[in-house]
């Protein structure tokens, strides 16, 4: 129990004897060197979502420079009718507020953890949070990222002999934040990194932000600047040649349905004059038969962004005027020849097949199958926990405008030259512009997220009035976010010169830095009519950032 008179190491005294910090990542807690107090803000919360025996959420508010902690099986929720059981449990350093990684099995609280929510809490009805948890009933205000408005803690039983855990109640009050039926299982994912528990539990590395105290941010690198794990280099690709003119005009003279042999591989293509896209600008509409050509004309250049990496689809088998759903899953009716990768990671329910395009032929099947987008993994086969691009996803909000997604876009290439990293941008055939940096083998996930919050946030702190760092969309208030949460394990952007489903076939498109500037650019000005004489033109830019083993600069 937090208590005013104790100091915040007598109170810890309870946490530390039940771990063993030689096997846990968890902070112990203990004092800073020369024996002065740790700096903490004042007045943050968190609430971590934690796997253990139980699924619970652990609710921590700072007080007194500790962490008082309760364990919510059901978790905090905005649903003013609630009533949800609330475990008093040890009080916690101010430095497990950022934790997130799993703690190893046979320790106290084995499990992963995710920070499922953070930021500042307020006591209402006393000046003295210690002395009213000490007395039963604290009444306390939050500003989170999903959590907001007032909330009571309330003790019902100080626990019997055995197990000394005080029951409390946690409720919402019926205000203006109150939200009927609201379910924290409804929103699962990490408000510091955007991964669910199962992407922590399969890729724990732990990685302190720029943001935290200097002892807790260091990236591990090696000395001489490469991530640990480094290898020679990324293996090289292939490359591909496209269909012969005698193929193409086998596919247009075929009726509604019928073979077509394409580089030894004969497919069964259905629906031919099927229209996928709604025409724009007066415009005929994209069919079936238009997707399936453009995949096999633009395949020289879409495959080395594709190959050794396991693909999602976005399938609109009805047009892309109807819904559309998240295909990953290989199905029975595949053919043999396609290649496939098995994801021996993965739990009940999850993917377990992935397709791995390597021919012209594996695009025309895909695009027979109505997978309008492609988007493949930020890794490769070689290591699927390594990723091969740190991203950058400038998401436009309800009120940005196309200049100003620009001139985001021109802050972060100047970041970037400033840095003197490598990295291109492209625009996403819808409303925004994404950024890639090849980096060297080695890096975590973890790792490449934790240097692009850096870059983003520096960018973001200069122009404050256009960037919002909510969630959700609609907490932005129509404010643009700079995304850096894309860099994940199996959480994708979409492939340079993917079709994009809207009117038109439009197509994310890698763009020069100098091409920001072209007065004519828009993000989806090519499509899959257009962008082919794009890139006989004048090549695919992204093409130089293959393979590149760049070793990001500490920031």
């Amino acid at each position: 129990m937090a208590k005013g008179s104790s100091s915040p190491a007598e109170r810890l005294d309870r946490y530390r004897s039940m771990r063993d910090f030689d096997r846990t990542e968890e902070p112990s807690g203990e004092a800073a060197p020369d024996g002065e107090a740790r700096p903490a803000a004042r007045g943050r919360f968190v609430v971590q979502r934690h796997r253990a025996r139980r699924l619970h959420y652990d609710l921590r508010l700072e007080v007194d420079g500790v962490l008082a902690s309760w364990a919510v099986p059901k978790g905090p929720t905005l649903d003013p009718k609630a009533r949800h059981l609330a475990v008093h449990v040890e009080d916690h350093p101010i430095e497990y507020a950022d934790f997130e990684g799993v703690i190893p099995s046979g320790e106290y609280g084995g499990g992963d953890v995710i920070v499922w929510d953070r930021g500042t809490w307020s006591p209402v009805r006393t000046d003295d949070p210690a002395a009213a948890i000490a007395g039963g009933e604290l009444h306390f205000d939050l500003a989170g990222e999903k959590l907001a408005g007032r909330f009571v803690l309330v003790r019902t039983d100080r626990g019997g002999e055995r197990s000394g855990k005080e029951q409390w109640l946690l409720l919402h009050k019926d205000d203006d934040d109150a939200q009927p039926g609201w379910d924290p299982e409804d929103h699962p994912r990490s408000v510091k990194s955007g991964r669910t528990n199962e992407e922590v539990k399969a890729d724990p590395e732990s990685l302190w932000h720029g943001d935290r105290p200097a002892a807790e941010a260091e990236v591990k690198v090696k000395a001489e600047g490469a991530p640990e794990g480094a290898s020679a280099g990324w293996p090289p690709l292939p490359t591909w040649d496209g269909p012969t003119e005698d193929e193409l005009a086998a596919l247009d003279a075929l009726g509604a349905k019928g073979r077509w042999t394409v580089q030894g591989h004969e497919l069964a293509l259905t629906n031919l004059d099927k229209v996928l896209f709604p025409g724009r600008d007066d415009e005929a509409p994209v069919t079936k038969r238009d997707l399936i050509r453009y995949h096999a004309v633009i395949a020289p250049v879409l495959l080395p962004h594709l190959a050794d990496r396991p693909l999602n689809t976005h399938r609109y088998p009805n047009g892309v005027d109807k819904p559309g759903f998240w295909h990953k899953e290989v199905p029975s009716h595949a053919p043999e020849w396609l290649s496939r990768w098995r994801n021996d990671e993965a739990d009940p329910g999850e993917t377990e097949w992935y397709a791995v395009p390597d021919s012209v032929a594996t695009l025309v099947w895909l695009a027979n199958f109505a997978a309008i987008e492609l988007h493949p993994w930020t890794s490769r086969l070689v290591d699927v926990h390594q990723p091969t691009y740190a991203l950058f996803d400038i998401d436009p909000g309800a009120k940005t405008t196309w200049d100003e997604v620009l001139f985001l876009a021109r802050l972060h290439r100047t970041a970037l030259e400033h840095l003197g990293v490598e990295g291109l941008p492209k625009v996403t055939g819808q409303r925004g512009v994404q950024i890639w940096v090849p980096v060297a083998p080695g890096y975590t996930f973890e790792q490449t997220r934790a240097w692009t919050e850096s870059v983003s946030k520096a960018v973001g702190r200069t122009v404050p009035e256009l960037i919002s760092w909510a969630w959700t969309k609609s907490d932005r208030r129509g404010l643009a976010r700079l995304d850096y949460t894309q860099n994940v394990k199996n959480k994708t952007l979409v492939a340079p010169y993917s079709a994009r489903p809207a009117p038109g076939a439009p197509v994310s498109v890698p763009i020069e830095w100098d091409e920001l500037d072209d007065p004519d650019l828009h993000p989806d000005r090519w499509t899959v009519r257009t962008v082919v004489d794009r890139v006989a033109a004048i090549g695919d830019p992204f093409a130089r950032l293959l393979g590149v083993d760049q070793v990001l600069p500490d920031l």
